[in-house]
């Protein structure tokens, strides 16, 4: 399964699940790179707590996240699912297990990079098809965790992505009609979530000049009006609180009982 990535030009040639991974990546690219280079050397640790804004990675981050999503109905591989999608400052940590598992043991975090060993800013095919690959190879070992899950850091210059699957192609075409790419994500973005019970669901929201706030909500309930009044909600200060288990963010609110 170890092998040397695939050069530029044939990771670029690979079929994508969105026909703008290409131009997404020049975007990106153009906005954050130089930024996301300039602290390549401090990488993240487990348990390093996200301080302040992340303008710089918030873009890559809600591009990333929208595409995985459809991996949490349709499997990654075989019997896994994508159970989450946790934010850092340089990187993105992509959960995978069962089809209902939520428990942090039963889960396991693959910790990519948002930017390769070509000094290019990663796509959302490319972040999909090193998970497909990492979970294809067996159980992963791992001496470092985050939130009481085994953490697997991926080396994007040893690991060669999976090809895309069917059901990628599907969605390419099924996307590119009914759901058109956008230019910039919504404000404020979506840039991570965790399923954090059979009935709740951890949103990882970047709001502006505050940095990453983290939701609790309830999958039933009054979901349309939650929904509509969730910028303002992640915005009102007297709701904030710290996780101190959850070093993806800044602040929490939990809004399981609004």
């Amino acid at each position: 399964m170890k092998a040397m990535n695939p050069s530029r030009e044939q990771r670029t040639n690979t079929p994508a699940v969105l026909p703008t991974a290409s131009t997404t990546r020049a975007r990106v690219g153009d906005r954050c790179a130089h930024r996301l280079l300039q602290g390549r050397q401090q990488v993240s640790q487990p348990g390093q707590r996200v301080s302040g804004p992340c303008e710089e990675s918030v873009e890559q981050q809600a591009y990333i996240a929208r595409f995985l999503l459809d991996c949490t109905a349709v499997p990654l591989l075989g019997h896994t699912f994508l159970r989450g999608m946790l934010p850092t400052r340089d990187a993105v940590r992509v959960m995978a297990g069962a089809a209902d598992a939520v428990a942090p043991n039963a889960l396991v975090a693959y910790g990519i990079p948002l930017v390769d060993d070509d000094d290019e800013p990663v796509t959302a095919p490319m972040a999909l098809g090193w998970v497909r690959a990492l979970v294809s190879s067996g159980p992963a070992f791992s001496d470092a965790s985050v939130m009481g899950m085994s953490l697997v850091r991926v080396d994007t210059s040893a690991v060669e992505p999976a090809p895309p699957a069917r059901a990628d192609q599907v969605l390419r075409i099924l996307r590119t009609l009914a759901w058109p790419a956008i230019e910039t994500p919504p404000s404020p973005a979506l840039c991570g979530f965790l399923f954090t019970g059979q009935d709740s669901l951890r949103l990882y929201i970047a709001v502006e000049e505050v940095g990453v706030i983290a939701a609790d909500v309830r999958l039933t309930g009054a979901l349309t009006a939650l929904l509509a009044a969730l910028p303002a909600l992640v915005r009102e200060e007297e709701r904030w609180t710290t996780d101190e288990s959850d070093p993806h963010c800044v602040h929490t609110i939990d809004l399981t009982a609004w």
